[in-house]
């Protein structure tokens, strides 16, 4: 075996949910023995991070009926299905046609959502609401999508098959960016949808990839985000390679050692497991019993991981970090995002507890949506006015 053909081996050991618990785990056990030079962890502190998270989902859920943590739960509006209402007004030929369609709406949807900065806002005029964040995003791209925007043909809008003549101008106009009305990295989230477009063409083409996948009708959600890594992995700009091969979201940290190619390397893929956890209920629609959704990890992405810094289980070292803009790539956001995982999958058993409900019954997308997410967000209003999170980050809108 060449050195390369080794390395394309190693690489492809660091695309699945596996290798991302299992090294984010490991950096929590360094962070814990105080091998960290940038965050030291309270696991005293875990359980009020828990006590938060069980009051936010019975709040939002008082009949703890969560529905999973996916791009589907952000287009729906002053209690409105704005999705389900598209799907019942429209005709499709069987129900893989329709999960297709969704594919190929949530797929640049999600990868359109990348953190919005605090001064951005949507209004959608169909309801009269006004939305920022994450919200925002998903709306805005939904009504792009309805209009035809990714559409090649005007008579068929219901598409995606022109992602790869996206340009800024079209996504400020979907997004209503104005001067007044900036969104953080515009030019980088159209350059991510022109990429999607040239390296898969239609995204619908990934659930008929996917769904071949099944056995017996059942599939495995870590074969989802398998699938999406290795089709999804030239998509992304300047990222670190291995064999050949794209790692995607993945970077280097120095505390993680080992004596081979992937000394240092961190995965997380943060953006294609939030989407694996929204291609579950269009494959799911489609016949497809998905399984093992446990098997996903948690989602490194700020309001989770600011849960963890509001509520004083990570703590800077240096308390300066928390009034400094750091890069994605650095230390402390790398480590930031891999202590995320670890400590969301110690802290569902704790809410579970909290709630009285079982890992089957409420698996980690659950405790992300009821949740996690939630608790975080309400942890940021609480301490800084415009609810930005407790660690800044220079985003090139591809990462968040």
């Amino acid at each position: 075996m060449t050195v390369i053909d080794k390395d394309r081996a190693l690489a492809k050991g660091l695309l699945s949910a596996v290798a991302v618990r299992e090294r984010a785990h490991e950096l929590l056990q360094i962070a814990l023995a105080g091998g960290l030079a940038e965050w030291r962890v309270d696991l005293e502190r875990l359980a009020h991070a828990a006590d938060i998270t069980g009051q936010v989902v019975r709040a939002n859920y008082p009949d703890l009926k969560v529905p999973f943590h996916a791009r589907w739960r952000h287009f729906v509006v002053e209690g409105r299905d704005l999705w389900a209402e598209r799907l019942a007004a429209h005709r499709f030929a069987d129900r893989a046609e329709a999960a297709r369609a969704a594919f190929d709406l949530v797929i640049p949807s999600v990868l359109l959502d990348a953190g919005a900065g605090g001064a951005w806002r949507y209004r959608d005029a169909a309801t009269g609401a006004g939305l920022g964040r994450s919200e925002g995003l998903g709306v805005a791209s939904l009504r792009m999508f309805e209009a035809g925007a990714f559409s090649s043909d005007p008579a068929r809008p219901l598409q995606a098959d022109a992602l790869a003549r996206v340009d800024e101008g079209v996504l400020a106009k979907g997004f209503q960016v104005t001067p007044d009305n900036p969104l953080v990295g515009l030019e980088g989230r159209a350059a991510l949808v022109r990429r999607l477009g040239e390296v898969v063409g239609r995204p619908a083409r990934l659930y008929d990839l996917i769904a071949a996948r099944a056995e017996a009708g059942r599939l495995p959600a870590p074969v989802i985000l398998e699938v999406l890594l290795a089709e999804l992995g030239p998509i992304w700009p300047g990222r670190i390679s291995l064999g050949g091969l794209p790692l995607g979201d993945c970077w280097r940290h120095p505390a993680l050692k080992r004596a081979d190619a992937t000394d240092g390397l961190v995965p997380i893929h943060k953006l294609s497991q939030w989407l694996a956890y929204s291609l579950i209920e269009p494959l799911q629609a489609a016949g497809v019993e998905v399984t093992d959704i446990d098997g996903l990890t948690g989602l490194a992405e700020y309001r989770n991981g600011g849960l963890f810094v509001d509520a004083g289980v990570l703590v800077p070292k240096d308390p300066a970090d928390a009034s400094r803009a750091h890069a994605v790539d650095g230390p402390l956001v790398v480590g930031w995002r891999a202590l995320t995982v670890a400590l969301l999958d110690r802290l569902a058993p704790l809410v579970r507890e909290r709630l009285g409900v079982t890992a089957a019954d409420f698996p980690l997308a659950c405790v992300l949506e009821g949740g996690s997410w939630g608790a975080g967000r309400r942890l940021a209003r609480e301490r800084r006015a415009d609810a930005a999170p407790p660690i800044a980050v220079i985003s090139d809108g591809t990462v968040f």
